[in-house]
């Protein structure tokens, strides 16, 4: 189902981070957040939402 970004709440955006963070996919959760965080009126919730997603670390270590 595609729909116009314009008509995503917060809730969907925090829907998407959360999804991403069950698979795995750190920094598409933290977009999705912070996306989330924009959208929300009350600053403590912005807070809130970014503190639970996090930016991930840039760098990666390769293991064996």
């Amino acid at each position: 189902m595609t729909r116009d970004p314009a008509d995503l709440t917060a809730a969907d955006y925090l829907d998407g981070a959360r999804e991403m963070t069950a698979a795995n996919r750190p920094y598409l959760a933290h977009l999705l957040a912070e996306e989330a965080a924009q959208r929300t009126t009350d600053p403590a919730t912005a807070a809130g939402i970014r503190a639970t997603f996090p930016a991930p670390a840039l760098s990666r270590e390769e293991t064996d």
